[in-house]
């Protein structure tokens, strides 16, 4: 494949490669060509920094094993960070701003010149101040350099047999809260729990419970709300999510799409 060989030369004319290690499709890619391309030479790293479920570093431990790529996980805590925590606009802009200073700190101390992550070009389109933090502080986006889309991201991964292949896409933790609303481990410790109890109960992958004032507000992909409307199912759902912490739940009947709570912060 052109685009797999493309992505396979951009790391040749590097020494040693640190990558930022998510738990997605998309580093995963390019930790699989990073290791490929370089071996040894080539090491993940994955951020465990309180917003991160404790699915996606599962998930991210299984890919590096799969690729055979050596792999670290750095531990600091987001919440003891009051910009991130008063979660404003810029809150991912300071997320990844810390994690660049974390990556830097790593790669100095390991010798490595180039750190690198998952962006690739559909991750442009939307509200990403992150993505500006990692390239103000250095790190390279090789998908994005070599023009890969999301689609092309696991097309090329299925075809290298990669098992994240096909793995919804997700993101941190504190995304579910809008800004304003202050980002607390209670908070963050009930959205992870309510996205869990209804993957078991139903089956969706792609779910996501967000934290409105205490109210649960439930987004699944439209196509699969109907699997919520099951009387029994429903009312399990809601009796736990009232459980954990949540004052009132609610489904959100336009279902979910990447980006949304952008548009919902800003209205």
């Amino acid at each position: 494949m052109t685009n797999l060989k493309n992505l396979l030369k951009w790391f040749d004319s590097k020494e040693r490669v640190l990558v930022s290690l998510s738990g997605g499709v998309d580093s995963a890619l390019v930790a699989y060509a990073a290791e490929k391309a370089l071996g040894k030479n080539s090491i993940a790293v994955t951020a465990d920094y309180k917003t991160l479920s404790s699915e996606e570093l599962d998930s991210a431990k299984i890919i590096a094993q799969e690729i055979g790529i050596a792999h670290k996980i750095i531990e600091y805590n987001e919440l003891e960070n009051e910009n991130f925590v008063k979660n404003d606009q810029k809150r991912c802009f300071y997320c990844r701003d810390e994690l660049s200073n974390k990556l830097l700190e790593l790669a100095t101390s390991l010798d490595i010149p180039t750190i690198v992550d998952g962006t690739q070009s559909d991750d442009m389109g939307d509200f990403r101040p992150g993505i500006d933090a990692l390239h103000r502080n250095g790190i390279r986006s090789p998908l994005l350099e070599t023009r890969f889309t999301k689609v092309l991201v696991r097309k090329t991964a299925k075809s290298v047999g990669l098992s994240v292949y096909d793995k919804p896409s997700n993101s941190c933790l504190a995304s579910r809260i809008p800004w304003g609303q202050r980002v607390t481990a209670e908070r963050l410790a009930r959205i992870e729990i309510g996205e869990k109890i209804i993957k078991q109960k139903t089956g969706i992958q792609q779910v996501r419970v967000r934290d409105i004032d205490g109210i649960a507000r439930i987004e699944v992909e439209s196509n699969k709300i109907n699997l919520l409307n099951d009387v029994l199912v429903k009312n399990e759902i809601f009796q736990k999510l009232h459980m954990i912490g949540f004052s009132n739940i609610e489904i959100d009947p336009d279902g979910y799409f990447s980006g949304k709570l952008n548009t919902v912060s800003r209205t």
